[in-house]
């Protein structure tokens, strides 16, 4: 319904070390929003413009803005919110505890252990996030036929697992393929079949692009 706000920053509260309320005035009216305590370290100062985009949650008796810096941390808020037992509160302390990246990592490598640093995150609610986002993830891969050709020196689940997770933060086909061909040649990753390590450096390259 409301994909994203442009506005002024008119305040920032933070209620607890997870929950962050954000106050943004679009055209003379002002949206409270929930945001990631995370994010309050990227927002410029009271009176700059922002771009915020955002989740409507509408219960009975009210409804609830939550905002996010990019529309893929928006969406992977979705995802997990369509997990069996996450709700908004515990969404957004996974997302503030790990950001972004490491989430999407941790789901597609099922990395349970770093999924349960988060608060309120048991290792059930942690193995089912991990069985049935990895799951979604991979279907939706195999359905939008963006598989790449496998670059010589990159194993193939690993690449699979680089391409979920690259995708799901928004990268492009494009910038995944570049980045694989770019590692093939690292020594340290040519001895490995470890995802999460290709995960990293592909991130890492892409960043210094």
């Amino acid at each position: 319904m409301i994909s994203y706000l442009k506005g002024t920053i008119v305040s920032i509260n933070k209620i607890n070390s997870h929950r962050v309320t954000l106050t943004l005035e679009v055209n003379n009216i002002g949206y409270d929003l929930q945001i990631p305590s995370r994010l309050v370290q990227e927002l410029p100062g009271i009176g700059e413009q922002i771009q915020v985009f955002t989740h409507l949650q509408i219960r009975e008796e009210q409804w609830l803005l939550y905002g996010f810096a990019s529309a893929a941390e928006r969406d992977l808020f979705r995802q997990l919110l369509g997990v069996n037992g996450v709700g908004p509160q515990l969404a957004l302390a996974l997302l503030d505890t790990l950001g972004a990246q490491e989430l999407v990592q941790a789901i597609v490598t099922s990395n349970t252990r770093q999924l349960t640093k988060a608060p309120g995150v048991g290792n059930k609610t942690a193995e089912r996030i991990a069985l049935e986002l990895k799951t979604k993830m991979t279907e939706w891969h195999k359905l939008s036929g963006l598989s790449l050709p496998v670059p010589t020196g990159v194993p193939l689940a690993v690449q699979e697992d680089v391409e979920i997770t690259l995708l799901a933060l928004g990268y492009t086909n494009n910038e995944v393929s570049e980045a694989l061909a770019a590692l093939r040649s690292d020594p340290n990753l040519s001895k490995t079949a470890d995802a999460e390590a290709w995960i990293r450096a592909s991130i890492a390259w892409l960043t210094r692009q």
